[in-house]
C-alpha cells in the first residue's frame, strides 16, 4: 500500500521499522466530498482517519468544536469508547489514509510511547515527548567536540621554580594545575602533586617544582570526541587532560570542567560570572546563557529545568552588575530585586527588565540614583531591554527606602486601579538578588497583612485573568487551531497569563510565601484550595506553553529577530495542536473555577 506515508508526523514516527511496515500493510485510502459526513454521532470508527488533503470539522450540536488539517488524525477517543461522540464533516474535498481499527489496536499495546502520543491526557503525551527528547539529548552530547567544551589556560613555570611561588600562582589564577618546562621535559604540577610534596622532608621554600612534577602528559586532540576525554580520564585514572591543537598546547580540560559539560556547562559560566573583574568582562559572558538555553533546549532538556537553571544564572548576573556598579555601603544598606516572570523563574529567554531597590531607613547617601541608572544601562548592554513601563531601579517609583515603599503598598491596596494592580502583581513575584533579603521579606509581609480579609480588593486583582479576552471571544476562533497560514496565538495572553495571575491572586489571598507558580500550586493543594489533579494539569499546561515560547522564540533569534509571545498554528504538529487545544480547556476550567472562588460575575 502506499509508500508515501507520513512517518515523520507524531505519533507515526515512534513507530519501529517492523511497526511500519504492518501500517504500510494495512492502509487504505478515503475520498470524500466537501460538506459529506465521514464519521457520525453514535458511528463506531471502523478505522483512524489520518488526513492527506483537505480540512474536517468536529460538530458537537451545531457547533464547531474541533477542526482539522493536513497530517491530523481522528478519532481516538470514538474508537476506545465505541460510539462517536461527534459528527465529522469534510470541510472541502478531503483525502485521508485509513488505517483500521485493529491494527491501531495493537500498535498502541506494542508501543507505549506510540499509545501515550494517540490517546491520553496531557502527562502522558507530554511524558512521551520528553522520552524523544532524551534520546536526543544523549546523542548530541555524544557527538560534541573537546573545543566545544569549557578549555582553561594553561599556565607555566620553569622547572627550578620553588613551590612556594607556584602555590601563589595556583591561588592567584584560580587555577589548580601548571606545567612545568623543564629542559626538553614538560610536565605538570597539580594540586594532588601538592600533597605529596607536603610529606617530604625539604622546606617548599627551597623545593623546586620539577621534584615533585609529573612528566608524560596525557593529552586529548582539540577536536576530539568530549566522551573520548571522558573515557581516557577513567581509563588513565587522572582528573585532567592536556588539549593539543596539532602540535601546540592549547590549554587544560578539567574533569569537573568536561562533567559539567556534559550537564550542559552551566557550572562554566558560573565561574566566569565569579571570576568577572569588571563590566567588560562580564559581558562577554553573558552571551552564553543564550547559547546554554539553546542547547539545553535542542538537546531535548524539559523547560522547567531550563527555566531554573536560567534564573540562576541571570541572577548571578544581575548580582555581579550591582557589585560593580554600587558602592558597598549601597549594596549592604539596601535590597536588590528581580521580579515578574524573571522572579518566579519562569522566564527562559531574556526579556524586558523588571527590577526594583529597596533602601534600609536609616541609608542616607546620595549615590542610590546614579547606581541603579548605572545598573540599567549596563543590564541592557548586555540584551536586557529596557521595560517599557519603566519598572526599573532608576524610577524613583521603584527605587524607595522600606517605609516609603510600604506607605505606596499602602496606596495601591486602598486605592487601586489597573496600574496600581499591576504594580502589585509584579511586586508579588520579586525575589532577591543582592543585599540585605530580610527588607524584602519584612516589605512582603506587610503587603499580605495589608489585604488580609479584603475580598473586595481580591476580587478586583483576580478579575485581570480576563483582561485579554477580545470581542467574538478568542476561545471560539482559537479552538479550532487547522493551521491556516495567517492564523496565530498569543501564549502569554490565552495561555500563560491566566495560569500565572489566577494562581497569583489564590496565593495573595492565602498569604503564600511562595513566588514561582509551581510552588504555589504546590502549596494551594496542600492547603485543599485545590485538588491535586487541577494543580498537575496546570503545571504541565504552563510547563508545555512556555515550551513553545521558548522553541519559537529561538526560531525567532535564529532569523535575528526579537522573540515574542506569539506563535503560527500551520507551524505546530498534530501532535503539538492537539497537546495545545487541551492545555486552552484547562485554562478555561481554571478561570471558570476563578469566577466562582472571587465572585466576579457580581461586577
Amino acid at each position: 500500500m502506499p509508500k508515501s506515508f507520513n512517518f515523520t508526523a507524531p505519533p507515526f514516527d515512534s513507530l519501529a521499522p517492523r511497526e511500519r511496515e504492518r501500517v504500510r500493510a494495512t492502509l487504505d485510502i478515503g475520498y470524500y466530498r466537501g460538506g459529506e459526513t465521514i464519521l457520525d454521532v453514535h458511528e463506531s470508527p471502523a478505522h483512524l482517519y489520518i488526513l492527506i488533503k483537505g480540512s474536517v470539522r468536529q460538530i458537537v450540536g451545531d457547533e464547531t468544536v474541533a477542526s482539522y488539517g493536513k497530517d491530523d488524525y481522528f478519532d481516538m477517543r470514538s474508537m476506545v469508547a465505541g460510539d462517536s461522540g461527534s459528527r465529522f464533516v469534510a470541510g472541502e474535498e478531503v483525502l485521508a489514509y485509513l488505517l483500521p481499527k485493529e491494527v491501531v489496536k495493537e500498535l498502541i499495546s506494542g508501543n507505549a510511547q506510540f499509545g501515550a502520543l494517540l490517546f491520553s491526557d496531557i502527562s502522558e503525551k507530554l511524558n512521551a515527548l520528553a522520552e524523544r527528547g532524551g534520546r536526543r539529548e544523549l546523542q548530541s552530547l555524544l557527538t560534541a567536540r573537546v573545543s566545544q567544551a569549557f578549555v582553561r589556560q594553561a599556565h607555566r613555570v620553569s622547572g627550578d621554580t620553588p613551590v612556594t611561588e607556584v602555590v601563589r600562582l595556583l591561588v592567584s589564577r584560580k587555577t589548580s594545575c601548571v606545567l612545568v618546562e623543564d629542559g626538553e621535559r614538560l610536565g605538570i604540577f597539580t594540586t594532588t602533586d601538592l600533597q605529596k610534596a607536603a610529606l617530604s622532608d625539604q622546606e617548599f621554600s627551597r623545593l623546586q617544582v620539577r621534584n615533585c612534577a609529573s612528566f608524560g602528559l596525557i593529552t586529548v586532540g582539540i577536536h576530539d570526541f568530549v566522551f573520548d576525554a571522558l573515557v581516557t580520564m577513567i581509563r588513565r585514572g587522572v582528573h585532567r587532560l592536556v588539549v593539543l591543537d596539532g602540535d601546540d598546547i592549547h590549554g587544560i580540560l578539567e574533569q569537573l570542567d568536561l562533567m559539567s559539560f556534559l550537564t550542559n556547562h552551566s557550572h562554566i559560566i558560573s565561574l566566569q560570572i565569579e571570576q568577572a573583574e569588571n563590566v567588560e568582562s562580564l559581558e562577554a559572558v553573558s552571551p552564553q546563557i543564550q547559547r546554554l538555553i539553546s542547547i539545553l533546549d535542542g538537546g531535548g532538556v524539559k523547560v522547567e529545568l531550563i527555566s531554573r537553571l536560567a534564573q540562576e544564572l541571570n541572577r548571578q548576573i544581575f548580582a555581579k552588575v550591582w557589585q560593580l556598579v554600587a558602592p558597598p555601603a549601597l549594596q549592604d544598606g539596601s535590597c536588590l530585586l528581580v521580579m515578574g516572570s524573571e522572579g518566579r523563574g519562569e522566564q527562559v529567554l531574556r526579556t524586558d527588565q523588571d527590577n526594583a531597590l529597596l533602601i534600609a531607613d536609616g541609608y542616607r547617601s546620595t549615590d542610590a540614583e546614579a547606581a541603579c541608572i548605572r545598573f540599567n544601562q549596563v543590564l541592557e548592554r548586555f540584551g536586557y531591554p529596557e521595560c517599557p513601563g519603566n519598572i526599573m531601579v532608576r524610577n524613583p517609583l521603584w527605587r524607595q527606602s522600606e517605609s516609603d515603599f510600604r506607605q505606596t503598598l499602602r496606596h495601591w491596596v486602598h486605592e487601586p486601579s489597573a496600574e496600581s494592580q499591576m504594580n502589585l502583581a509584579i511586586f508579588m513575584d520579586a525575589v532577591a538578588v543582592a543585599g540585605d533579603g530580610e527588607i524584602l521579606e519584612r516589605t512582603r509581609a506587610y503587603l499580605l497583612s495589608l489585604v488580609n480579609d479584603h475580598q473586595g480588593f481580591l476580587a478586583h486583582f483576580a478579575r485581570a485573568i480576563d483582561s485579554f479576552e477580545e470581542p467574538g471571544h478568542w476561545w471560539s476562533r482559537v479552538r479550532h487551531l487547522v493551521g491556516d497560514d495567517d492564523e496565530m496565538i498569543d501564549l502569554k495572553k490565552q495561555g500563560i497569563f491566566p495560569i500565572v495571575h489566577g494562581v497569583r491572586a489564590l496565593a495573595l489571598e492565602s498569604a503564600l510565601p511562595q513566588v514561582s507558580t509551581a510552588e504555589r500550586l504546590e502549596a494551594l493543594t496542600q492547603r485543599q484550595i485545590l485538588d491535586r489533579q487541577m494543580v498537575e494539569t496546570l503545571i504541565q499546561a504552563l510547563h508545555y506553553l512556555m515550551g513553545l515560547k521558548l522553541k519559537f522564540g529561538l526560531r525567532s533569534i535564529t532569523v535575528k529577530q526579537a522573540p515574542g509571545n506569539a506563535i503560527r498554528l500551520d507551524e505546530l504538529t498534530s501532535v503539538e495542536r492537539d497537546i495545545l487545544k487541551d492545555c486552552l480547556q484547562q485554562v478555561k476550567r481554571f478561570k471558570t473555577l476563578l469566577r466562582h472562588h472571587f465572585r466576579l460575575d457580581a461586577f
